[in-house]
């Protein structure tokens, strides 16, 4: 019984630890998305994507092979930004026309 007990409470701590490694990840997470809304807000009044900016909020741009085969050429894009990664662009535009 004194080891089953043993097993349990080992058991425990391995998911305490899981669970606070997931608390920590979450924590910056959301410092990250904080100083990225912070670095775009400097920026809501630009006109014109400067190379400045681009630099500030894009980490990486990933640009897919073209597609051909509907007839018309087609090319994935694909922008990783800084501090918070891929956003999907169906997202993007919920906001837009919400």
């Amino acid at each position: 019984m004194s080891r089953k007990y043993e097993d349990e409470q080992e058991t425990l701590k391995e998911e305490m630890e899981i669970l606070r490694e997931g608390i920590e990840l979450q924590e910056q997470q959301m410092e990250n998305l904080e100083l990225f809304i912070q670095k775009v807000k400097e920026h809501t009044e630009m006109e014109k994507l400067t190379s400045y900016a681009a630099h500030e909020l894009i980490r990486a741009i990933y640009i897919g092979a073209p597609d051909k085969s509907s007839g018309k050429r087609r090319q994935s894009i694909q922008i990783c930004y800084d501090l918070v990664g891929f956003i999907p662009l169906d997202e993007l535009m919920k906001q837009e026309t919400a």
